[in-house]
């Protein structure tokens, strides 16, 4: 069962290549500082505008530096059922912990399509797949009733929920399975949905405050929600800030305020705006991590 907080992590560029040495240095600082995992090559890792070759070694990288210090959950999605076959395959062999599959974006698959394209990666790859359901990117929303019957398949084990509905994990949990691992997708109501049933978050703000988060974790795990909830109120404004634009931008540039690595995304995503930047800055310095 994966728990606690864990960062799904951001893609460092520089001169448009990715910065291996300074995805070195962000893995080392999000395992030093608590995390309970790690994700690359999700939506926040910018994996839309990596080629092939660099998904790959980007998720073999971080296996490598993770030296099963912390698990590794490697985001192999794709909108070809045929291209996330290949990227959990290669999870597989490479030693990925598990791997995270989103929903197809664009295709807008019916629910029966989305059925037959989770029911097929798991047949043709034997790791423990967890459903990212992400309707605000992907358009597509998958219902309760196929994630019941998605669970029913053996190395299907869990979901990333990242719909905001703090309903739906209750509706899910009570016709599931005791042992699917809920995730959330969503860092602002986080808290809130492990007091629903869930077990972590695939978080975004772990990016550049993993103490804080994995620490809330901790609490919340060990039954002192006084603290959790603490953090949670501290953390209130930079998980805000870090979606005034659209993510990863906001998350980059405080990574780059913070030394960890430089701020650029690749296309189309470009620089954020000079008052989302005092904004995230400000927040960084009210929690003292600058």
């Amino acid at each position: 069962m994966f728990k606690g907080s864990i960062p799904a992590v951001i893609t460092p560029f520089q001169d448009n290549k990715v910065d291996y040495a300074s995805l070195v240095n962000v893995l080392n600082y999000l395992i030093d500082n608590g995390s309970h995992g790690l994700v690359p090559c999700g939506t926040t890792g910018e994996s839309p505008t990596l080629s092939h070759d660099e998904h790959k070694k980007i998720i073999e990288e971080t296996i490598r530096v993770a030296d099963k210090r912390v698990p590794v959950i490697a985001g192999t999605g794709s909108n070809n059922t045929l291209e996330a076959i290949e990227y959990t395959e290669h999870a597989k062999k490479s030693g990925a912990d598990a791997a995270l599959v989103v929903t197809p974006y664009y295709n807008k698959p019916t629910q029966s399509g989305l059925y037959e394209h989770f029911k097929t990666i798991a047949e043709k790859t034997k790791i423990p797949i967890i459903i990212y359901n992400i309707p605000g990117r992907s358009i597509v929303d998958m219902s309760i009733e196929t994630m019941i019957k998605l669970s029913n398949i053996e190395n299907i084990i869990g979901v990333k929920d990242a719909t905001n509905d703090l309903f739906r994990p209750l509706l899910t949990r009570k016709n599931m399975q005791n042992d699917f691992c809920y995730l959330s997708g969503e860092d602002g109501t986080a808290l809130a949905y492990l007091a629903q049933g869930g077990h972590g978050c695939i978080s975004v703000t772990a990016n550049v405050a993993p103490k804080l988060c994995s620490e809330m974790h901790s609490y919340w795990q060990d039954g002192n929600i006084l603290k959790a909830q603490e953090i949670n109120l501290k953390l209130a404004s930079l998980h805000n800030a870090l979606f005034i634009e659209s993510s990863p931008g906001p998350v980059k540039y405080a990574a780059s305020l913070l030394g960890l690595c430089k701020e650029n995304t690749r296309l189309p995503l470009t620089s954020i705006n000079d008052h989302t930047k005092e904004l995230v800055k400000s927040c960084l310095e009210e929690l003292q991590l600058l």
